[in-house]
């Protein structure tokens, strides 16, 4: 297949004036399936080949891609078309990012996990992922005949992947290598998981199999532990490095020092209303923490009711039917007190504000049963490229809901908001100094942890260490939340500027029916496809 893809390539350059006369959004799509068959590494040994030869082969042929993509003249495309080309102008800058700086497959043990426990909430899994993972949350128990086979395959490929991981991953970036072995460790108890939940024989072949698995990464991890007292490189990527990544690929339009100063700010913005809201309801009795598995399942049926009533009534953005069974899916968990982590103690007090950000269930739903129109955004985006729309969106409601009266009946859950935002802000910034190598990953953590108000994240230090581990590994995730969230509320305040001049009304559920059919694209582009105007400074 590949031979062919070339094959092609070759054509179009040599007749590459005739692909200038003929450069239709059709074509862009040919080139688009062209390129996403060429992203995908070659097989070696059954495995996605990661060797720095692999990627030198395939260089010609990226810059043959390049240069077809170069050659259309969009200047007469509506703004959507125009849109999609970006798009994959931004992969194609995330690919080149990946091969000169982040070399994730170098640098990033935690790139070679094969299993996946759960669904992500947005799109595609956050952070560098390989091409080959085991989505064991895809599978239905008992298992299929086929499905069975299907999974043993998989298994059975990841001493494979692990053997060619150990030729790959020779950088020295000291932080991600060590943080990268938890990762290993949680994949050892998952396939133990994995077996327990299949519950077959002993002597069962698929047993067999994990059983191999679970050596090899036990194997693996003892490799990275010997090979990590060697390893003394910084991991950040540096400030001009991050700055070129936001603006070329994640098409944020803002520098390292302009997200610094831009979650500072959001920072001390939340501290300082929190006191106000706390100073407003300081005669207003505390809220409860449903603390019984019984209290708990009436909390969060409440706040499904509450929500979906919440939406309905204020008509905040068109009500689609997949919604609540897109929330009731992630309604969360009974915890006891001593073992809730951040996110935990709050959707024991009242759910509605991390439900709030569950609007992610909401995108995925609708990926899923009334995928975009373009082919190519109604898939996942390459390179988490869609942070800043997906995670600012899902954060930025939290505050909008907020203040479209969703918690008028409930003036101290006003107070959860803000620690929420809060908690994004000071996390992001660690990540900030982290990336330009001036804070260790520890010591970012500690930006994350002083910061959250109520000592929130004092409590669990797993999910502290997975955030930061995981903001390191993929520039701009950890500040996405609210730089995205600063990029929705500028879209917001120049699309009513735009209905005002036309002397037309604002109303949210226009203005989030706009925003959500944009599709899980890069904000700026959102931006573009609501204002329906290019506006290449943002």
């Amino acid at each position: 297949m590949k031979k062919i893809l070339i094959f092609v390539l070759l054509s179009s350059c040599i007749n590459s004036q005739e692909t200038k006369q003929n450069n239709s959004y059709d074509d862009l799509v040919i080139l688009f399936e062209d390129w996403r068959l060429f992203e995908e590494p070659d097989l070696i040994n059954g495995v996605h080949d990661y060797s720095v030869n692999s990627f030198d082969k395939r260089k010609p042929t990226y810059n043959l891609l390049r240069e077809r993509l170069e050659s259309f003249d969009i200047s007469k495309w509506n703004i959507s078309n125009q849109i999609d080309w970006y798009i994959i102008r931004a992969e194609m800058n995330g690919y080149d990012f990946n091969h000169r700086v982040l070399k994730p497959w170098i640098r990033d043990p935690a790139y070679y996990q094969s299993v996946w426990m759960y669904q992500s909430d947005v799109p595609a899994h956050e952070g560098p992922t390989n091409h080959g993972v085991l989505e064991f949350w895809m599978y239905d128990l008992p298992l299929t005949s086929s499905d069975k086979e299907k999974l043993k395959n998989e298994i059975d490929l990841i001493p494979i992947f692990q053997n060619e991981a150990k030729k790959n991953l020779t950088g020295n970036a000291r932080e991600l290598w060590i943080a990268g072995i938890e990762n290993f460790r949680q994949q050892k108890d998952n396939l133990i998981t994995i077996k327990n939940r299949l519950g077959y024989d002993k002597d069962d072949q698929i047993n067999i199999s994990i059983n191999n698995a679970i050596e090899s990464n036990e194997k693996f991890i003892q490799w990275l532990e010997e090979e990590s007292k060697t390893k003394t490189g910084p991991s950040g990527i540096g400030k001009e490095n991050y700055t070129w990544y936001q603006q070329n690929v994640h098409l944020l339009p803002m520098t390292w020092e302009d997200e610094v100063r831009l979650l500072q700010r959001e920072l001390d913005r939340s501290w300082s209303s929190l006191m106000l809201e706390e100073h407003n309801n300081r005669n207003l009795p505390e809220l409860e923490a449903a603390n019984t598995p019984e209290e708990f399942k009436i909390l969060t049926e409440n706040g499904v009711e509450r929500f979906m009533k919440f939406i309905k009534d204020k008509e905040i953005m068109p009500f689609k039917e997949n919604m609540e069974p897109a929330l009731r899916e992630h309604m969360g968990k009974f915890v006891p007190s001593e073992d809730r982590n951040f996110f935990n103690i709050g959707l024991h007090i009242d759910p509605l504000p991390l439900y709030s950000h569950f609007v992610h269930w909401f995108d995925l739903a609708e990926i899923r049963d009334n995928p975009h129109s373009s082919p190519i955004r109604n898939e996942a985006l390459l390179y988490n490229i869609f942070d800043t729309k997906n995670e600012g969106y899902a954060t930025g409601v939290e505050e909008m809901f907020m203040h479209a009266g969703l918690y008028n009946d409930s003036p101290r859950s006003r107070e959860i908001v803000w620690i929420m935002i809060a908690q994004r802000a000071a996390r992001g910034l660690g990540s900030l100094y982290a990336h330009a190598n001036e804070m260790t990953m520890e010591e970012a953590g500690g930006v994350h942890v002083r910061w959250t108000p109520r000592k929130w994240m004092n409590r669990e230090p797993h999910l502290l260490k997975f955030e930061q581990h995981l903001y390191l590994r993929q520039p701009g995730y950890g500040t996405s939340y609210i730089t995205g969230k600063y990029m929705l509320e500028k879209i917001v305040t120049e699309y009513a500027e735009k209905l005002e001049k036309e002397n037309k009304k604002f109303t949210l559920n226009e203005f989030f029916k706009k925003f959500n059919e944009a599709g899980s694209i890069p904000i700026k582009l959102a931006k573009w496809e609501i204002l329906d105007k290019i506006d290449y400074d943002g």
